[in-house]
């Protein structure tokens, strides 16, 4: 499958201004810890992180993400209710203030993850309470349209806690936008949709993972060959390869931990460095950053290191379009801390700037 584009999605954001050489960062936050009351916005600027200040208010805004021209902002607001959760679309100001445009129901409750397709022109969310995605129009002025997909998931696996029904946890699509795969914790299964023009996605196919793995979170190489997820309930990541027709061919599982690690916590988020050689996955619990080598030809994962985040609970991180940086949140230390990337090994050294905000859970670059 040749895709030309990077589909991982954080939920840490940050802009690059080119004059210079500043980046702005956008953190989606739960605001059901006292504190925290929305979207924020950060300058990030030689490794260095500024202060954090309210871009816009609105409840759990637990991921977010930004149009490529950086002008508009869409986050998921992580509530129930009888008609599911809400999905926000912004304006984004120039100076970086988010300006509301509207708010559409997702048809289930709890959505916690959403990625625009690389065009730009559709959006999708996961419902993880209600084991469900759904998809949206962008419209012209960056406003979101009623839903215009919705498909259910069905099924539970072997965890009695956490897999008794669907858990839809996040949805991405291929870097050439002709397919949309959400990871569904409750069933061990990675869901594939093809979309169609007019922003509707249908039933592809679906993969699955070894039994009570959880999937959580996806993403593909740069070249679209390969895709990982990462399993929140084993501590694991799961390397496939992808052909044409959008399947998907497992052929590697390995541990997010140390081998000397007690087996114990989750995993939260992955994703690809834009090179292309380094894969990142993140442990709460260990409270780490795991660090692996992509094997050029075959796609496999080689361990490099684990690196601590200076806090607790990294639910997000996110890499900095040029690669040279990765910016860990704490959940519940309140913490975002910033580290360098070692061109050559993809290790991480921590630049000692670090910055407190109420609840972190997403980090996301503005595009320039």
């Amino acid at each position: 499958m040749k895709m030309g584009f990077l589909a991982g999605f954080v939920c840490l954001l940050v802009a690059t201004v080119a004059s210079s050489g500043e980046s702005r960062l956008y953190v989606g936050t739960y605001t059901r810890v006292e504190g925290s009351r929305g979207i924020y916005r950060v300058d990030f600027e030689g490794g260095k992180l500024g202060e954090p200040v309210l871009a816009g208010e609105m409840e759990n805004p637990s991921f977010v993400a930004l149009s490529k021209s950086g002008k508009h902002l869409y986050a998921v607001s992580e509530v129930g209710g009888a008609d599911g959760g809400r999905v926000v679309s912004w304006r984004v100001r120039e100076s970086g203030a988010l300006e509301k445009l509207n708010e559409r129901a997702t048809g289930g409750n709890g959505p916690c993850h959403l990625s625009l397709s690389p065009d730009g022109d559709t959006l999708v969310v996961a419902n993880y309470g209600g084991g469900s995605v759904a998809s949206f129009r962008v419209e012209g002025d960056g406003s979101l349209s009623e839903r215009i997909s919705f498909h259910q998931h069905q099924g539970s696996s072997v965890d009695p806690k956490r897999q008794k029904e669907p858990h839809a946890h996040s949805v991405n699509f291929s870097p050439d936008g002709r397919f949309v795969y959400a990871a569904d914790l409750g069933t061990d299964r990675i869901y594939r949709y093809q979309t169609a023009a007019d922003g509707t996605i249908s039933p592809a196919g679906e993969t699955r993972v070894d039994s009570g793995s959880g999937p959580r979170h996806f993403t593909f190489r740069p070249d679209g060959s390969f895709a990982y997820v990462i399993n929140e309930l084993t501590r694991t990541i799961t390397a496939f390869r992808a052909s044409d027709d959008g399947s998907l061919d497992s052929f590697q599982t390995i541990s997010t931990l140390p081998d000397e690690a007690a087996p114990a916590g989750s995993t939260a988020e992955v994703l690809a460095h834009p090179s292309g050689r380094f894969l990142y996955g993140s442990n709460r619990g260990h409270d780490t950053i795991a660090v692996f080598r992509i094997d050029p030809e075959q796609g496999t994962l080689i361990r490099v290191e684990n690196e601590s985040v200076r806090g607790k609970t990294p639910r997000g991180f996110v890499l900095s379009p040029d690669g040279k940086w990765l910016l860990a949140a704490g959940q519940q230390s309140g913490t975002i801390a910033a580290f360098s990337i070692d061109p050559g090994t993809g290790a991480l050294d921590f630049t000692g700037s670090e910055i407190r905000v109420d609840s972190p859970v997403c980090l996301r670059f503005q595009p320039n």
